[in-house]
């Protein structure tokens, strides 16, 4: 059983009845309420294709997920410290790469009929429980759009979705909030159309009832347009990503697409109804800068969420996502990011 219980009062998140950040402003600007988070979506992952793992090898090993792992949970305290309050994972992982079209490795924590399998669940129930001790939440989420073909149907699909949420409440991890699928709207990656952003809201319904409300369930969308109707009415809180915009408020004025006018864009969806708003993936930086998508989301009552990956010819210290990693507050991007948090929240 947790001791860490997040939940959402008044349009903002709280933990074990607390309002995050507590009584916390910055530059005039509210933070209490809000769920600052980072995506490390292969905490736990691990890679069953023989023939694409081994290009995982630490320096001084072979690829392990029990270390990744291990030194995950080992940062969590540094992490903690910075201000950060929530880490999101997904069952399937994200690509290694960072982005990449062609992904042949098989990262994937379900069966082919969606049973949890047992080494993933091991390697979960830790990170839910350090977090715990940290007094942090876990984002996690169920789905990755070229692993979903994983499964071999759609009742497979809705299998994983209970099989886990039968789990999680079993275990009482009320720290964990579920994301069923990575950017649903994504184009020609789903194999199984319940995921995606026309059904989705199929599989959050199944989520918050064979929970019993005990979990809060959402899935993330790139939502450059307005998000559809049907996931805004069923999700407990909203998940847009950052990637596919462009500056704090677009390339040049007026745009189509900036951190600001996505924030207005679905908060005025007829569907809303005042649920919190959290990034919990954008790849734009710049934090040395005054304004920047991090600070845009805080001035729009946003949390935000920071997605690092290694880049060509960077070092095994860059990156948050990219295999092998080091999970340490180690390159000038993640010094630059929790540098900001920690101002922000203080």
């Amino acid at each position: 059983m947790s001791s860490t219980v997040v939940s959402i009062q008044a349009g903002g998140f709280a933990i074990n009845g607390a309002p995050t950040y507590a009584g916390r402003s910055w530059k005039g600007h509210r933070i209490e309420g809000l769920l600052f988070n980072s995506r490390m979506a292969n905490a736990i992952a691990d890679d069953e294709n023989p023939s694409t793992r081994g290009g995982w090898a630490y320096a001084d090993g072979d690829w392990d997920a029990e270390r990744n792992t291990a030194e995950f949970i080992a940062a969590l305290p540094a992490y903690r410290a910075h201000g950060l309050l929530a880490i999101c994972l997904n069952i399937q992982g994200g690509s290694p790469q960072g982005y990449s079209w062609h992904q042949p490795w098989k990262i994937c924590g379900f069966t082919p009929d969606g049973t949890l399998k047992p080494a993933w669940a091991a390697r979960l129930a830790k990170v839910i429980e350090a977090c715990d001790r940290n007094g942090m939440a876990v984002i996690l989420g169920l789905f990755y759009g070229k692993q979903s073909g994983t499964l071999k149907d759609e009742a497979a699909v809705k299998a994983a979705v209970t099989n886990t949420v039968d789990w999680l409440v079993e275990k009482g991890a009320t720290n964990v909030l579920l994301e069923i699928g990575n950017e649903v709207d994504l184009e020609n990656v789903w194999a199984h159309p319940v995921i995606t952003a026309a059904r989705c809201h199929e599989l959050i319904e199944l989520a918050q009832k064979r929970s019993k409300g005990k979990l809060l369930v959402s899935t993330s969308l790139i939502g450059l347009d307005a998000p559809p109707a049907a996931t805004v009415a069923a999700a407990d809180f909203l998940l847009p990503h950052g990637n596919r915009v462009h500056g704090p408020d677009g390339p040049f004025q007026p745009s189509p697409h900036g951190i600001r006018l996505q924030v207005a864009r679905w908060r005025a969806s007829p569907a809303y109804r005042g649920q919190p708003i959290v990034y919990n993936e954008d790849d734009h930086f710049e934090f040395d800068k005054p304004d920047n998508h991090f600070v845009a989301a805080v001035e729009s009552g946003a949390s935000w969420g920071f997605f690092d990956y290694r880049r060509s010819r960077e070092r095994f210290e860059d990156g948050f996502q990219s295999l092998p990693v080091d999970w340490t507050i180690s390159s000038a991007r993640k010094r630059g990011f929790f540098g900001l948090l920690k101002e922000i929240t203080g």
